[in-house]
């Protein structure tokens, strides 16, 4: 009994004797366990069959679109630019109407003589022709226009019919007002401002025969010109509306007058 005490003394039992003590299972070791950590992700090895059918990655900048695609976009961008190219063109021509063209306002006023005239079918001088009645409904609202019939005039006509009251137009003034046109020589009314609204415009901007015709005018006149083809719209007219050296008349009537 001494002995075995002094053996334990001698030698302690600690719990690694025990557990690999014969007759104890230990645990059961892991399968192709090694010291090393597993890697996080695995790669597969590829063949040299497999790498000659990658694709290589595209460079940089370098558009991975395919190139029917590119075409058919080019294509419709340049459908669309046509288009607006087109619109743009077509409200041109209508903004620059046959005898008219736009003034200060919404409403049309007499060309000016820089503008050149619309394009339309080719006419018959008026040239030699007398002036005859007006035909045809006058558009609502407006005047009668007294036409003296016979030979068309070569010198300006300015006349009032009925004289104003108000602010007396310069040749600077920017003016308001109502109007009518009739050619000479086929009484035909080619542009009026009544059926819509007044027209408001200076009148430095507009043909001769007004600018020369329309100064001493006072407001809630009214005033009859008559307009030789050299102060209208000359040899070129402005298709369909003007022959080419028609006289125009005009009848007049002022609304407001403001200064330049």
């Amino acid at each position: 009994m001494s002995e075995v005490c002094s053996r334990t003394r001698e030698k302690p039992v600690s719990l690694t004797d025990l557990l690999e003590s014969p007759g104890r299972p230990g645990p059961p070791p892991r399968t192709g366990a090694t010291d090393e950590e597993p890697s996080p992700a695995t790669f597969r090895p590829v063949s040299p069959s497999q790498k000659s059918n990658r694709k290589p990655p595209p460079k940089l900048g370098q558009s991975q679109t395919k190139p029917w695609v590119r075409i058919a976009v080019v294509a419709i961008v340049v459908v669309l630019a046509l288009g607006s190219l087109g619109a743009l063109l077509l409200n041109n021509n209508d903004s620059s109407s046959t005898g008219v063209s736009a003034g200060g306002s919404s409403s049309t006023t007499p060309a000016t003589a820089a503008t050149s005239t619309a394009a339309g079918p080719a006419m018959a001088s008026a040239a030699g022709k007398p002036c005859v009645a007006v035909q045809g409904a006058l558009p609502a609202g407006a005047p009668a226009v007294p036409v003296p019939v016979g030979p068309a005039p070569t010198a300006l006509v300015s006349k009032d019919i009925v004289v104003g009251t108000g602010a007396t137009a310069a040749s600077s003034s920017t003016i308001t007002v109502d109007y009518i046109g009739v050619s000479c020589s086929t009484g035909k009314v080619f542009d009026a401002s009544y059926g819509s609204q007044p027209a408001t415009f200076p009148l430095a901007g507009v043909i001769p025969g007004w600018q020369a015709g329309i100064p001493g005018m006072k407001v809630g006149g009214t005033r009859l010109l008559g307009i030789p083809p050299a102060q209208a719209y000359g040899s070129k007219g402005s298709p369909p509306a003007i022959a080419p050296d028609e006289t125009l008349w005009f009848v007049v009537q002022l609304k407001d007058v403001k200064a330049a």
